[in-house]
């Protein structure tokens, strides 16, 4: 009662000072040093992605009297581990891994619920369409320099193929998947440039209603954050494509990797001797889950057509 009559009922609650020495860090300091923690180091101008706190106190050490923080001109390392600490700051650690994965999921959440629906809103336009999206680089165009033989009944059970081929260059396979409808949009093209990425937005551009809403997952390749690539989606309707990204080292959430897989362990369709025709041909519509493997897998195509290695 008399430390409340003397201090206060509220002070009163609060411990009172205890004797020892003040801190030689005040309050602005840490501020300081748990503010630099927080950005990245990258972004002072160290090649690092992150911090380590021996980088970090080196930096603060240099930079802290500066900025009139003199008592961080000797600042030891365990003391910056105590101030993270004690703030819960880790910026030797990523978190947003699991961030990005979870919008990728949510994006394989709606795809599950908008099949629910697919019977409900038969004959109407889809409000939404998710495209799983990636890039096959550097396929090998291989030509045969022969016909395959047939089997014949008592002298080979097999298709007979020479060993020699002809090389027709290399190739990059741009390719999107309609998570809902199945069906597969594919260009093959010489390069995989920001120009060959705009060119097949185009196609889903013209592949799909006005009215409908385009996602699209796709990786973190610099031809699909360009310049060029925002300069045209700059130009379309709001809300008309909307990018959702993997994280980085993340591509196998991308469920195209499998089309890409099955492409490289089946056969493709017939056409000869054009890995561009090939793929733009049948390929062009609901993909199928079964299909003959080959007697050969690492090789995709029969006699006169290209294939993949």
């Amino acid at each position: 009662m008399r430390r409340a009559e003397r201090l206060g009922a509220m002070a009163a609650l609060d411990d009172s000072p205890r004797p020892g020495r003040q801190p030689v860090i005040p309050d602005e300091a840490r501020t300081f040093v748990v503010d630099l923690a927080c950005r990245k180091a990258k972004d002072l101008g160290y090649p690092h992605e992150l911090w380590t706190t021996r980088l970090l106190a080196r930096h603060v050490r240099e930079h802290g009297p500066r900025v009139g923080h003199e008592c961080l001109a000797t600042l030891a390392q365990g003391t910056l581990c105590k101030i993270l600490s004690a703030h819960a700051v880790k910026p030797h650690k990523v978190r947003y891994f699991a961030a990005k994965m979870a919008e990728v999921l949510c994006v394989y959440r709606e795809v599950e619920l908008l099949k629910q629906s697919e019977g409900e809103q038969a004959g109407e336009a889809p409000a939404v369409a998710i495209v799983s999206y990636d890039e096959k680089p550097g396929m090998q165009a291989i030509g045969t320099t022969a016909p395959d033989l047939p089997p014949v009944p008592r002298r080979h059970s097999s298709v007979s193929r020479d060993h020699e081929y002809v090389r027709r260059g290399r190739l990059s396979l741009l390719a999107g998947i309609d998570l809902v409808t199945g069906i597969v949009h594919a260009s093959v093209e010489e390069r995989h440039r920001s120009r060959e990425f705009v060119a097949f937005l185009q196609r889903l551009d013209a592949a799909y209603p006005p009215a409908t809403a385009i996602t699209l997952i796709l990786d973190n390749h610099s031809a699909h954050v360009s310049r060029e690539t925002n300069a045209w989606l700059a130009a379309q309707p709001e809300g008309r494509f909307t990018f959702v990204f993997t994280p980085k080292h993340g591509s196998w959430l991308n469920l195209v990797e499998g089309f890409f897989s099955k492409l490289a362990r089946f056969r493709a369709p017939p056409h000869p001797r054009r890995l561009e025709a090939g793929i733009e041909g049948p390929h062009h519509g609901r993909h199928q889950r079964h299909q003959p493997r080959p007697r050969r897998p690492y090789l995709d195509l029969q006699p006169q057509r290209a294939g993949v290695i």
